[in-house]
């Protein structure tokens, strides 16, 4: 099972998020050059610097995670994930509770601009629940589901419309590999090594337990890049993530 997965290099599992301005991100890419495989960019990076961050750190040899969570309306989802693909987006996320027509307007429109630019498709994952949310916060949204079968639900709608798979908490990917299969996409926050600040995060693990529940790929944010050595953080992950295998 994952053997796919099992196989990539372990840098290539850990996905470090930037949530900084230009002159920051840029230097943590020039730090982690040479060993980090994939960098995210998120609403904070893309909303101030536009495309140009994405090409910038293409350039510099990076996989880019472009983080930003689609939900509108089936036509404009269309055109965002067409816009982002064009831009040179490695993966793109949507928020699965946009429905099943948003979803597949989304993969829609990643297809086109890779055949009409001649890119590769990216990556497309569904957002089940946010790893910031507990229970508490889930049900002040008038969803009464516990976590878990909300977190089931969004992810087999997800599948249903096409989505390589889903970004959900490590407390939920050994369910969700059971639900979704071997050759899903589990892409996991929520990933704090021990003795790491909890921050926002509500639902969390260590990228050891991460991966032994079987999550294909770790973002990491402020361990790595508020550590006082960023590479030396990333390295520790690294380390964690080759000891662990799935244990189920």
């Amino acid at each position: 099972m994952l053997e796919h997965f099992d196989q990539l290099d372990p840098r290539e599992r850990i996905i470090v998020a930037l949530d900084c301005d230009r002159a920051r991100a840029l230097d943590l890419a020039d730090t982690l050059s040479g060993e980090a495989r994939w960098l995210k960019i998120g609403m904070t990076l893309f909303y101030a610097l536009g495309p140009s961050i994405v090409n910038e750190l293409k350039t510099a040899g990076f996989k880019i995670f472009l983080d930003l969570k689609f939900h509108d309306i089936p036509h404009q989802v269309h055109g965002a994930a067409r816009s982002a693909t064009q831009a040179g987006a490695d993966m793109l996320t949507m928020h699965a509770v946009g429905g099943t027509k948003m979803m597949e307007e989304a993969l829609a429109g990643a297809q086109e601009a890779a055949s009409d630019f001649g890119c590769e498709a990216p990556v497309m994952l569904a957002i089940t629940v946010l790893t910031s949310m507990d229970q508490k916060g889930l049900e002040s949204t008038n969803v009464m589901l516990p976590v878990a079968d909300q977190v089931r639900s969004l992810a087999k709608m997800a599948q249903n419309a096409g989505a390589s798979g889903v970004v959900a908490s490590p407390q939920e990917a050994r369910m969700l590999r059971a639900l979704l299969g071997p050759d899903a996409f589990i892409v996991t926050p929520g990933v704090r090594p021990a003795g790491a600040a909890v921050g926002d995060q509500s639902r969390m693990a260590t990228p050891h337990d991460a991966i032994a529940n079987g999550a294909s790929h770790l973002v990491i944010g402020r361990p790595i890049t508020q550590a006082d050595d960023p590479l030396d953080a990333f390295r520790a992950v690294v380390s964690e993530v080759a000891d662990a295998s799935v244990d189920f």
